[in-house]
């Protein structure tokens, strides 16, 4: 593949989901793919516990930010990836229609309640699942 495959990943609010499977992406999968990530209704900030357990995997954190899906209207995606449900049911903007559409559903870690412990449990166990999913996508394209 001589471009790099173009992902959006689309959650509601892109705070936390979207944004681990962007960094995931642009990081692990370097040169292969170049994602995005993007929400219908982005809350405007990450949220705090994504940029923390994305460093302590030692994973790149700057320039982080919660946007619209407008504000890649302009770009050509090869793939757009829900990973939320309630994105998944939500109409995609019709400057996507020409890119494929799949949905992966993924908890919220940024919604647990509980001790540190729990938490990072929940969040690693998000950012391996997508790692996998990437990768899997990556070998049915090669």
């Amino acid at each position: 593949m001589s471009n790099p495959y173009q992902i959006l990943f689309v959650c509601t609010h892109n705070r936390c989901r979207s944004v681990l499977a962007e960094v995931i992406a642009n990081t692990n999968h370097a040169g292969f793919f170049k994602a995005y990530s993007a929400g219908s209704q982005p809350a405007g900030v990450v949220h705090p516990s994504t940029l923390t357990y994305l460093a302590a995997r030692g994973l790149p954190t700057d320039a982080l930010v919660s946007q619209s899906w407008n504000d890649y209207s302009d770009l050509h995606f090869d793939l757009v990836v829900t990973v939320c449900d309630s994105a998944a049911g939500e109409a995609c903007p019709l400057w996507m229609k020409g890119a494929a559409k799949v949905h992966w559903g993924m908890p919220d870690p940024s919604r647990i309640d509980g001790d540190e412990a729990l938490i990072q449990a929940a969040f690693d166990d998000v950012i391996d699942a997508l790692d996998e999913k990437l990768s899997a996508l990556r070998r049915s394209l090669t």
